[in-house]
């Protein structure tokens, strides 16, 4: 028979035990609770956390959805299916702000290639450097000079010998369009040739539309 001091003390021990995981219960419960690890969401494109590089293109890098050759066809009277396109990429000029270059050169088919016209269209990081550089470029071509209105774009007309060449900026792009010198339909000068392709190429090209622009004038058609 277990004498009763030593009961007490079995009871004791066992009482100090229970109340030791009590209080450390307690105790735990009032501390911080352990952090969840969180990652980064990417930023979605478009979003105000994405890099405005990647918020696309603003040139298209196929010249078939800047001008395509049946519209050309179309607008200088030309047989269908007589006018050959080429596409090139070009490489950013990060020391002028330069994002983009496409060149497109239009041709005849068949027999000696003769160029009918080449339109270079280029983007900027901003507003400010496609402006810099169109006023450079424009000091830099020769020529007869005279202004052109293109609502609120910034046009310029260069007439020499051999070719006409039309100058135009607006948002974040240029454009150069070179006219050869060549018959042109419906006894049309170079200017209005000129003028009537840079309305048609100016929405494919640039993030937002000049204010004011006039129409193109309807195409006759190609030859068929």
């Amino acid at each position: 028979m277990v004498a009763p001091h030593v009961t007490r003390m079995i009871l004791a021990v066992v009482l100090a035990a229970v109340l030791a995981v009590v209080v450390a219960a307690c105790g735990s419960s009032s501390e911080e609770p352990t952090a969840v690890p969180t990652f980064p969401v990417p930023a979605r494109d478009g979003g105000p956390s994405a890099d405005p590089a990647d918020a696309g293109d603003v040139v298209p890098d196929d010249c078939g959805e800047i001008l395509a050759a049946a519209d050309l066809e179309a607008l200088l009277g030309l047989p269908l299916g007589s006018v050959k396109l080429r596409t090139t990429i070009g490489v950013a000029q990060p020391s002028v702000g330069r994002t983009e270059r496409v060149s497109c050169s239009y041709s005849r088919n068949g027999g000696p290639s003769r160029s009918l016209l080449v339109i270079n269209a280029t983007a900027y990081r901003d507003e400010g450097a496609a402006t810099d550089q169109w006023r450079v470029n424009a000091e830099a071509e020769s020529g007869e000079r005279s202004e052109v209105a293109l609502g609120s774009a910034l046009a310029s007309l260069f007439e020499k010998g051999d070719e006409a060449v039309l100058m135009v900026a607006h948002a974040t792009s240029n454009l150069s369009l070179v006219l050869p010198e060549q018959p042109l339909p419906g006894d049309r000068s170079p200017r209005d040739v000129l003028i009537d392709l840079a309305l048609r190429v100016l929405p494919a090209v640039t993030v937002e539309l000049p204010s004011g622009l006039p129409e193109p004038v309807p195409q006759a058609g190609a030859v068929r």
